[in-house]
């Protein structure tokens, strides 16, 4: 994402986008940069740019894919977050923008990148919900660092304890953060 423009930059051109109707938003979407796409009032996938399918690593299918683009998604605690709990669906379902989320798209190659959405629901005169847009920011290197720097401190509180059972719980959580940030890395 170019330094001069926010996320919010782009959600705003693209919220700016969708609200003047027809088709005019896509050649507006098309260009933003970073991942974008489009569901329907039921969360179905209907729209998403290029760079979605780049930081996704497939091609969403239409009809098919609900909620969010991505193939699999995880925490940032390694658990799998099922597609109808994720931040666009619970955006949708509960009608409401959600913010300061961190998760891992699992891309079918194996690699992981992290990411931070911005799921919007959007309404139409009378109240109804229409549509969803997600922005989604590629975070993956400030959070494979975020995991190295917890490694080291679980490694700095396990050498500074004399009970062995806590020492060795937190050298292998450690081993995990470690972990997870060499695949975040691996992009």
């Amino acid at each position: 994402m170019p330094a001069t423009q926010t996320a919010q930059d782009f959600l705003d051109q693209a919220l700016d986008a969708l609200r003047a109707g027809n088709e005019c938003f896509r050649p507006v979407l098309d260009a933003i940069p970073a991942p974008v796409y489009l569901t329907d009032a039921d969360g179905m996938v209907t729209y998403w740019n290029q760079a979605c399918v780049d930081f996704a690593g497939r091609e969403p299918e239409l009809g098919k894919d609900r909620w969010c683009v991505t193939w699999q998604i995880q925490s940032m605690s390694d658990e799998p977050v099922p597609h109808d709990r994720c931040p666009m669906a619970v955006a949708i379902k509960e009608r409401r923008e959600v913010r300061d989320e961190v998760a891992i798209a699992m891309r079918p190659d194996g690699t992981r990148r992290a990411f931070t959405p911005y799921p919007t629901p959007l309404f139409d005169d009378q109240g109804e919900l229409t549509c969803a847009v997600n922005l989604l920011v590629d975070v993956t290197e400030e959070q494979a660092v975020a995991l190295s720097v917890q490694a080291k401190r679980c490694q700095r509180l396990a050498a500074a304890i004399s009970d062995r059972q806590t020492s060795d719980m937190l050298n292998g959580m450690a081993k995990g953060y470690e972990a997870n940030a060499a695949a975040l890395r691996q992009a």
